[in-house]
């Protein structure tokens, strides 16, 4: 029994020490890079040795050089911190930011680039200001390019009259720089929330990117769709005043769900489809939230907008030809 018990023992330790390595290995993987990299991961080596001698002398010895090391990497892992300084790509050069003053939202560096390849535009940013007693609709835009299960979201409001704003949560991308999952983990990149034209955020997708792109509408009250409008405005808000890490899981575009999740029903469980985002039109028609008629296979056809965005003429109205029956 006494044996089986040391077992066990060593066993969680080994485990624990073999995670917490893994995990710091890969933080320093992608924060470091040169000597410093080579650096980082001999003391994670080292550490582990130490930790493994002095587990062997005795239990609690072995557990505080572990927990000594994993102070000593946590410490290092919150000096990184978000900035606002750095040299940008064009295209989340700018974050939306917003000014209230009633019913009335004003919106400045809304995104309305002419995109003439997928990574070339005529740069334009704009203001425009919205009466939220005007705001008419929402709608839920997934843009998938490789696995269906995953998809960028956008939230697109229309008010009264036409005009619509889109909302899309992103990663603040360096210029030269490109999305990785890991990365998104580990502190690599800052967070952006882009307020843009359906011309610009919309058509980028549909017809110069390619990718497959759908409109969902989503049933709201008034009260909730002002509720998601200005979740977007406090986080516009929020960014201005000082900038937030992005990761992969916990503050990305799939937030958007969760948010909407919340303003229809509070005590909602973890869905995997909070992650798991080509399913987002399933996930709304569980909560009862999912515009349109018929079957989902149905629905998920009258939604997809990428052909009709495409075949619209040169200066049709987009907003109104990607929303056609």
């Amino acid at each position: 029994m006494a044996r089986t018990v040391r077992i066990f023992g060593f066993s969680v330790f080994a485990l624990v020490a073999l995670l917490g390595s893994a995990w710091a290995a890969t933080a320093i993987w992608v924060q470091l890079a040169g000597p410093a990299r080579g650096i980082g991961w001999a003391l994670i080596a080292a550490a582990l040795i130490a930790a493994g001698l002095a587990r062997a002398r005795s239990r609690r010895l072995g557990w505080a050089v572990l927990a000594l090391a994993a102070a000593v990497t946590l410490g290092w892992y919150q000096t990184i911190t978000p900035r606002e300084d750095r040299l940008w790509a064009t295209e989340v050069s700018r974050g939306v930011k917003a000014q209230v003053a009633g019913d009335i939202v004003t919106l400045s560096d809304i995104r309305d680039f002419n995109w003439i390849t997928p990574d070339q535009a005529t740069e334009r940013w704009i203001t425009r200001s919205y009466d939220l007693s005007k705001l008419a609709s929402l709608d839920m835009i997934t843009s998938v390019w490789a696995n269906p299960d995953i998809a960028h979201l956008l939230v697109s409001f229309g008010f009264e009259g036409g005009e619509q704003v889109v909302f899309s949560v992103e990663i603040r991308k360096e210029q030269g720089e490109a999305f990785n999952e890991i990365g998104g983990f580990f502190r690599q990149f800052e967070l952006v929330l882009i307020g843009a034209t359906e011309t610009d955020i919309v058509k980028l997708r549909t017809n110069l990117r390619q990718e497959d792109v759908s409109l969902y509408p989503v049933d709201l009250t008034p009260e909730q769709r002002r509720e998601m409008f200005m979740a977007y405005v406090a986080l516009a808000q929020r960014l201005e005043a000082g900038p937030e890490f992005y990761n992969t899981i916990t503050a990305n575009c799939t937030t958007v769900v969760w948010r909407l999740a919340h303003v229809l029903k509070n005590d909602l469980p973890i869905d995997r489809r909070l992650i798991l985002s080509g399913n987002l039109p399933e996930y709304l028609q569980s909560l009862g939230a999912l515009g349109g008629i018929g079957s989902m296979a149905e629905r998920r056809a009258a939604a997809a907008i990428s052909a009709k965005a495409r075949a619209l003429p040169p200066g049709a109205d987009f907003s109104a030809g990607i929303r056609a029956p």
